[in-house]
This record gives structure tokens, sequence and C-alpha cells, in this order.
């Protein structure tokens, strides 16, 4: 991948549009005909914080608690709905009534649908501006096989995202849009820019401080020190105190809008009490699948084993935690309890060889890539809470890698695969359950195909054992879906499909991670990519 290529501009310019016109309309499409399918708890969430917004003075954003719901987004998307808010009067004035809780009028599910569908709109040109970077290693005849293609196609149509955002209900397209279009500009060599709009979207979701020292590096490395020696080191006195400056005033003056007004009032503690509850469990009410979805059924198995051999006393586990399934509280009995701080420094050491990777074998554009989806993987395996949604943060990055090398292609599928079939728990209501199969099923059918095709001169993209154990994803809906219902543990043990969907595929996250890690640690550097 290198930055500004004139060439994959132009072809995008001159023959691009058409296709990629077709594919944004289509998904657009697609997201309307979604509009009356289920949606979360989440829907109430975001008409509550309309209503928060639009009725209450900036003061007592953070502090209203008339609905569980409350407000708990940095100040930027507290501005979003605050400008949602005042298009949605004219929809259905109710719906902006703090007091009505659940509410869900017809003009209200059309005006939440059609928001996050409107603004899709960048995140369209956020996928457009990454097609523009990426360089295919030769030239297809056939549109359908160019990198630029595959990759429109893997993100406009990315099946977590649909599910996530447009049945689910959510307004992650917009953040990623943000997200992706900073990626672009840092790889168009427009690092201002691309810091600008990395700040703005920390201020609208603190999800995203995930990545943050991907940018951070990166940033230091390419852009504050200018120049490197023939060997690929850096060279030091190139470092830039203007640089550093002009990226100190952009992160100090984003900050400032944001948090200023809070601040000016006294409420910076209230506002971080809100974004960051740690008085919330280890995990979420369903084990995201990571290492500690690994742990916790690990404890639930050591007990297991322990009552059986007479090793621990039934009179001293709490019940729930034999009973509960998947709760937020989750009480270890056997392994040691993890704490907040734990997590964070189990996070914290994960991260950092892929940051030292970053600074000490620069490879470019695509060093930056691997270091931001190896950040969004260590927090995901080890963050304290995480949801399970949070694995989009890696499979959307990788996508951009995922045309470019077989090797990153293969790990792509083993992610998005495996990624995506840990979210068919949050559609659950039997109506959805033929659109989530069949949208994951033409989703991942197009991903392997069209991978296998670009890279179809070089090996295999996956080993026999690396298929197997997609393979055995079907066998393990059909027991969630349709044989476990019917079977008398239902009842009893309502939990099972969710753990055993949560440990299976936090194996093939864990391996997909790793396997990542091996190939960017061990990666030689070409010439021609330490001059980079």
């Amino acid at each position: 991948m290198r930055g500004g290529s004139v060439r994959t501009g132009r072809a995008m310019a001159a023959g691009g549009r058409s296709w990629f016109r077709a594919l944004a309309l289509g998904v657009s499409f697609l997201k309307c005909l979604l509009i009356p399918a289920y949606y979360s708890t989440d829907f109430e969430v975001h008409r509550n914080w309309l209503a928060i917004t639009h009725n209450l003075p900036l003061s007592q954003w953070y502090y209203e608690a008339t609905s569980e719901w409350t407000l708990d987004y940095p100040p930027f998307f507290a501005w979003f709905e605050y400008a949602l808010s005042h298009v949605a009067k004219y929809f259905d004035p109710k719906m902006l009534v703090i007091e009505n809780l659940n509410y869900t009028s017809h003009a209200t599910v059309l005006f939440q649908r059609f928001s996050v569908i409107f603004t899709d709109i960048l995140f369209i040109y956020a996928v457009r501006e990454c097609c523009r970077c990426v360089n295919g290693k030769r030239a297809a005849k056939d549109i359908l096989e160019k990198p630029t293609f595959i990759l429109a196609v893997l993100l406009l149509w990315n099946f977590g995202l649909l599910i996530v955002d447009h049945i689910h209900f959510q307004y992650n397209g917009f953040l990623f849009g943000l997200m992706l279009l900073s990626v672009a500009r840092l790889c168009q060599k427009r690092y201002l820019e691309g810091a600008l709009l990395f700040a703005v979207l920390l201020h609208f979701k603190h999800i995203y401080v995930y990545v943050a020292p991907a940018y951070g590096i990166y940033l230091l490395r390419s852009y504050c020190f200018t120049a490197n020696n023939a060997d690929g080191s850096l060279k030091w006195r190139s470092f830039s105190f203007l640089h550093v400056t002009l990226l100190g005033l952009i992160v100090c003056l984003v900050s400032a809008l944001s948090l200023g007004p809070f601040i000016v009032l006294g409420q910076l503690p209230q506002v971080i009490s809100r974004l960051f509850p740690f008085k919330r469990g280890l995990c979420h009410a369903y084990w995201a699948p990571n290492f500690w979805a690994l742990y916790n059924a690990m404890d639930k198995a050591l007990t297991i084993f322990g009552l059986k051999c007479n090793f621990l006393d039934p009179t001293k586990i709490p019940k729930a935690s034999m009973t509960g399934g998947l709760v937020q509280e989750f009480q270890h009995t056997v392994l040691p309890s993890v704490t907040p701080l734990a997590t964070l420094i189990c996070t914290f050491i994960s991260i950092l060889p892929s940051v030292f990777c970053l600074w000490f074998k620069p490879q470019g554009p695509r060093g930056f890539l691997q270091c931001l989806v190896l950040c969004a993987l260590s927090s995901f395996m080890f963050g304290w809470h995480v949801h399970e949604k949070a694995i989009l943060l890696a499979i959307l990055p990788l996508s951009l890698l995922s045309v470019q090398r077989a090797k990153d292609a293969g790990i792509y599928l083993i992610l998005t695969t495996t990624g995506h079939f840990s979210l068919f728990p949050l559609l659950f209501t039997p109506p959805e359950i033929p659109i989530k199969i069949l949208l994951m099923l033409l989703f991942t059918v197009y991903s392997f195909s069209s991978l296998k095709s670009l890279f179809r001169r070089e090996r295999p993209l996956l080993n026999w054992l690396e298929t197997i154990y997609l393979i055995q994803l079907v066998p393990l809906e059909i027991l969630c879906e349709i044989i476990f219902p019917l079977t008398p543990w239902k009842g009893h043990f309502p939990f099972i499909p969710l753990l055993l969907t949560s440990v299976y595929c936090a194996l093939g996250i864990t391996y997909a991670w790793l396997k990542l890690y091996i190939s960017v640690l061990t990666e030689r550097i070409s010439v021609r990519q330490k001059a980079e």
C-alpha cells in the first residue's frame, strides 16, 4: 500500500465511479429493506439521548437519569444526538419527551433507521478514499477481480456492520467512516488531516482509544521525524518541533471544544465517571469471544471437576456461578478473580510488541495498519467489559490488508468468519434467524471466493486444520438454533448456546490474533520498505 497512488486514483476516478456507486446504492437499498427488522435496547438508548440533549441544558446532560440508559458517550456524540433531535421533532415530537420510555411509534422507527442510513454516507466516502490507496500486484482485466472492487465489497457490505447497525441498531458506520477516513489520509501522507479526524473520533466514541497507540507512534515516527538513515533506522536530527507542535495543537483544540464546557462547569469528573463505568463486571452480559471467555469457561470446568472429586465444598460455591451462565458480575470459584487493573496491565503488555514493531520495523502505511489491527485485537482479547461488537474494530481495517497479501487474506478469513459468527446471538428473534444466516453465507462465500481468486497463483489461503475449524461453525449453529431448544436442558441451562458460541469463537479469534502477531514479528523488511 502506498499513499496517494496516482495510477490507482485515476482508475477509481475514471472507471470506478459506476461500479462503486452501484455497490453503495445496492447496500443502501438493502438497509432500507431491514427497517422493519428487530431492534435491541440500543434503539431506546439513542431515543433517550435525543430527548436528553433536546430538552435539557448542557449542564444536565451527564446527570439526567430518568432512564437506566444514561448518556455515556463523549460530548461530540451528545452534540450529534442534539443535531439529530432537531430533525426528529418533525417526525414525531413525542419521541423527544424524556418520560416516554420505550417509545416506538412508526415515525420514530423510520427516523432512527433513516438517520443511521443517512449518516453512513460518511462511511461510503471513507471506503472510496481507502480504495484509492490500494495497489494491486497485477492489473486484472475483470473488474470483479480488482483489489479495489473486492475491498469495496468487503467494507460496504460487511456482514457485521449491517446487522449491528441496521438490525440491532447503532451508529457504528458513521464512526467507522471517521476512522477509515483518517486511515486513508495517513496513507496519503496527509498527516494533519488524519490526526484531526482521529482526535474528533475519540471524542465521538472513546472505545477508539484502543487503537490510539498505533496512531501516536506512527505519527511520531513518520511525521514528527522527517527522515530515516540508509539502513532504515531513525535519523534523530530530523525531529521537527513544528510538526509536534501542530499535532499538539490539534489534540488540545479538539479536546477543548469537546470537554472545555464541562471543565468550566466543574463537571469533568461526572463525565469521566459516565464514560468509564468500572463498576460493571469483567464481561458483558453475553461474553465477548476473547481470553476472558476462555478464562471463565475454564473456571466453570474446574469448579465442576472439583465438585465431582470432592475437592470443593458445594455450600461455599455461589449458586450464580453454576446456574447463572453468562452474567455481568461473574464470580470466579477456582481461578483468581480479575480486576480492572489486571485487564489494563494485560492489554498494555499485549499491545507493546506491535508498537515496538511499528517503531523499529517501519513499513509505511501497511505497518501502521498491522499495528492498528493488533492494538484493536489485543484490547478485544484482554479489555474490561468488552462487548462482542468490538470485534469490528479489528475486522474492518484488516480488510485493507487482506487484498494486499495472501498471508493477511488467510488471517482475515479466519477472523472475519469467526468474529461475524460470534455476533449471531445478538439477533435471537425467529424472523431474523434466516436473515442473519443468509447474509452471513453470502458475505462469507464472497470473501472466500474473491480472495481465493485474487491470490490464486499463490499458496492456499487456509490450511486443512483452519478449514476444519471454520466448517465446524455449521454444526455449532445447528446445535444452538435447532437441536438445543428441543432438549429439556433449555429450561435449566438456557445459557449453553451462548457459552458454546463464545468459547468456540474465542478459540478462532485467539488463533487469528496469535497468527497475525507471529507474522508481524517474524516478517523481514525490504530495502524499499525501510526507505518508506
